[in-house]
């Protein structure tokens, strides 16, 4: 069927294609004799030129729009590609504007804190590391020696404290957080005073304890506990904590505090080093005055008699002799006011001289009181 098919049609193409010969040809055989001339915008020319006219369109048209097609094709493709790295650029130049932003957002929280606690000098470092075995217990900042960190330097941040420098290297130095078993700081309960010491617990590693507080202390949930400043490393009063829950110690007579840390130490990345303060140190703890003879410290004992031996062989300072009084009590003169004055004193008498005679015996001479002369 399809090959009848095909053989109907190409007969009737070929009839068309023999009709239209024809006509072109009679056409231009009558144009040249002169017999028949027929302008080109007669109704029939343009009536028989018409289909072919209209296949010519239609084959333009097909041949732009493939051309167009093809031309969009390779320019969309191109496009593409520059939009797609547009898109990557664009992409990482807003991941970068969102890590400056938090940065930051982080860094003026650590200059305030900077410039706010005037008693210190710091040093802002960044983290840079974190022992791999202990991710809770020591960080590494890229901060040294040659940055004037020293080893037993206490760390913070603006919401409160990190930790300690452990190991202070020429550009780099671990700090040992408080969160680490081996660590210990001194606090106290900021509103009843109370002390205690903080360490990290290895059954909670985000959540230290504040352990050594005896059950009649005032201790309650939610109590900021700050550092007391004992021990050497750790100024005082920088913000550790608040107090989470209290509970009794195992032996009945203390209890402690599970402590909230006021660090997120998850998202610990810029710390501050305090190399020096202007605080003063708090004073050393003396031990209390022990009666003679029950001293439980022999140096103690030994330095008392050494004391007390060298006192003794002191000679004894003499004192001054009191002046003797001269005839008496002196006698009071009344005063032109009506006040009572002492008199005047009489004048000193002169020592009495001895004569020494021929024969040895001595005969005194006196002196008259009143000697000539003398005014009254």
């Amino acid at each position: 069927m399809s090959k009848v098919r095909r053989e109907g049609e190409s007969g009737h193409t070929a009839w068309l294609l023999i009709f239209v010969a024809v006509s072109v040809f009679c056409i231009v055989f009558f144009a040249a004799r002169g017999r028949f001339s027929t302008p080109l915008s007669s109704p029939a020319v343009i009536t028989l030129l018409a289909p072919f006219q209209r296949a010519a369109s239609w084959a333009g048209d097909k041949v732009k729009g493939f051309t167009a097609n093809v031309w969009d094709v390779l320019t969309v493709h191109q496009q593409n590609q520059m939009l797609r790295s547009e898109v990557e650029q664009l992409r990482m130049q807003n991941v970068k504007a969102n890590e400056y932003a938090a940065e930051n957002i982080r860094l003026r929280e650590l200059l305030g804190y900077t410039q706010s606690a005037t008693q210190f000098d710091f040093v802002t470092a960044s983290v840079i590391g974190r022992e791999t075995a202990t991710w809770t217990r020591m960080i590494v900042i890229n901060r040294g020696t040659q940055h004037g960190v020293q080893k037993n330097m206490a760390v913070v941040t603006a919401r409160g404290l990190v930790g300690t420098v452990t190991e202070a290297g020429p550009v780099s130095s671990k700090v040992q957080l408080i969160l680490d078993p081996r660590a210990a700081a001194g606090t106290l309960i900021q509103r009843s005073r109370v002390v205690g010491v903080v360490k990290g617990t290895p059954d909670d590693a985000m959540h230290p304890r504040m352990v050594n507080v005896p059950r009649a202390q005032d201790m309650a949930v939610g109590d900021i506990v700050v550092t007391s400043g004992f021990g050497g490393i750790y100024p005082k009063g920088i913000m550790v904590g608040t107090v989470s829950a209290v509970k009794n110690d195992g032996g009945g007579l203390l209890h402690y505090a599970e402590i909230e840390p006021a660090v997120d130490f998850q998202r610990l990345e810029d710390v501050a080093v305090i190399v020096a303060s202007r605080e003063a140190p708090p004073e050393p703890l003396l031990p209390p005055k022990q009666t003679p003879g029950t001293e439980t410290d022999p140096k103690a004992a030994v330095a008392a008699q050494e004391e007390a031996a060298r006192r003794a062989a002191q000679p004894p300072t003499p004192s001054a002799p009191a002046a003797p009084a001269q005839g008496g009590t002196q006698p009071v003169a009344p005063s032109s006011q009506g006040t009572t004055q002492p008199a005047a004193a009489p004048p000193p008498t002169p020592p009495t001289q001895t004569d020494t005679p021929a024969g040895g015996q001595v005969r005194p001479s006196v002196v008259p009181a009143n000697p000539a002369g003398a005014k009254r």
